[in-house]
């Protein structure tokens, strides 16, 4: 039987998904300083916070996962090409709104930009399903972010393109390099649905998809990912013994402490007061952008906001929805709330 031009380009799909996958499962050797100069990286490793042995190849090279360094933006109102329930970064800042797609951002993990006045690097980490929002600006520089190829408790770690140092894509820390110890500020930014976005910015900024074309936007190298009983192999830490490693759990980080709540707990009890000032609460669904092949089709996992109230105002918090093998790995001191069952 023929096949299609769009047929053929699924199978192509899933062929290079896989191959790119065994590649990745197959180069989880622990690197070292001489194989990263080798790799083309100038970071002065003598300067770090962590055990170089936790850091491991994911599989690409050195910006193998290009960055966007000159994003373009339409109004949310002209887009065709995004579907009401797909996910995007909503970033509102110095007066100006933006979205980002996550069907874009799934193969770039990382991009450069300005809103207001604010130089920002807006990143998302697929193995973590962490989506982060930096200020770009350290010691009155801007650094320009890019991706090292290497993983750490299967976390993109990024490095700068000024001094090539290392960065944790989770916790905002550097970690090997001239600003080891050193921490990015993270902005608020939410993950919600592309229709709840539109609804209340029209006009809105949203991040276009790389013209021509770069990857297959629009469809999911990591099916089925979120429904996994653990993750890739490429993580290495130990694992929950208490919750499903793969359930969603929201981490807010407040002005003085950490919290973490299963999306469960989220959704059945929401709001939900973590402190006297600290609420998380649920807005809404949106798609799983790891579950299906195509990435209008993820099954529905909920949104949430995570805010401070100061008076008779709510202030919002930077936030994410991880799973909990991350929580566990980068913050094991943290109770998880909503733990129902093993």
């Amino acid at each position: 039987m023929r096949m299609t031009f769009k047929q053929l380009s699924k199978s192509l799909t899933r062929i290079v998904s896989f191959l790119c996958l065994l590649l990745a499962l197959s180069t989880t050797v622990k690197a070292d300083p001489d194989q990263w100069r080798r790799a083309g990286f100038s970071t002065d490793f003598s300067q770090t916070t962590i055990d170089l042995g936790t850091i491991f190849s994911g599989g690409p090279p050195k910006d193998g996962i290009p960055s966007i360094d000159a994003p373009r933006f339409v109004p949310a109102s002209d887009i065709d090409w995004l579907q009401d329930n797909e996910p995007v970064i909503f970033l509102d800042l110095d007066g100006a709104v933006k979205a980002y797609p996550l069907q874009i951002l799934i193969w770039h993990e990382i991009v450069n930009d300005q809103i207001g006045e604010t130089p920002v690097s807006v990143t998302y980490c697929p193995l973590c399903n962490s989506s982060i929002v930096f200020d770009r600006r350290l010691d009155g520089e801007t650094l320009d972010f890019g991706t090292t190829g290497l993983l750490r408790n299967s976390d993109l770690v990024m490095y700068d393109r000024q001094s090539e140092t290392w960065w944790q894509q989770f916790t905002g820390e550097g970690i090997v390099g001239t600003h080891a110890g050193r921490e990015l500020k993270m902005i608020p930014s939410r993950v919600t649905a592309f229709e709840a976005f539109r609804k209340d910015h029209p006009n809105g900024d949203v991040l276009a998809r790389p013209s021509p074309p770069r990857r297959n936007y629009g469809s999911n190298p990591y099916v089925g990912y979120d429904s996994r009983s653990a993750p890739y192999p490429l993580y290495q830490g130990t694992l929950p013994d208490n919750i499903n490693p793969m359930a969603r759990v929201v981490v807010v980080r407040g002005t003085d402490d950490t919290y973490a709540v299963t999306l469960d707990h989220a959704r059945t009890s929401s709001p939900v007061a973590l402190s006297e000032k600290v609420v998380l609460r649920w807005t809404g669904e949106q798609a799983s952008i790891l579950d299906q092949r195509e990435t209008e089709s993820g099954r529905a996992i909920g949104s949430v906001e995570a805010v401070r109230k100061e008076g008779d105002t709510e202030v919002p918090l930077v936030h994410d929805v991880t799973f909990a093998f991350v929580v566990h790995a980068f913050h094991p001191e943290v109770a998880i709330l909503g733990i129902t069952s093993p």
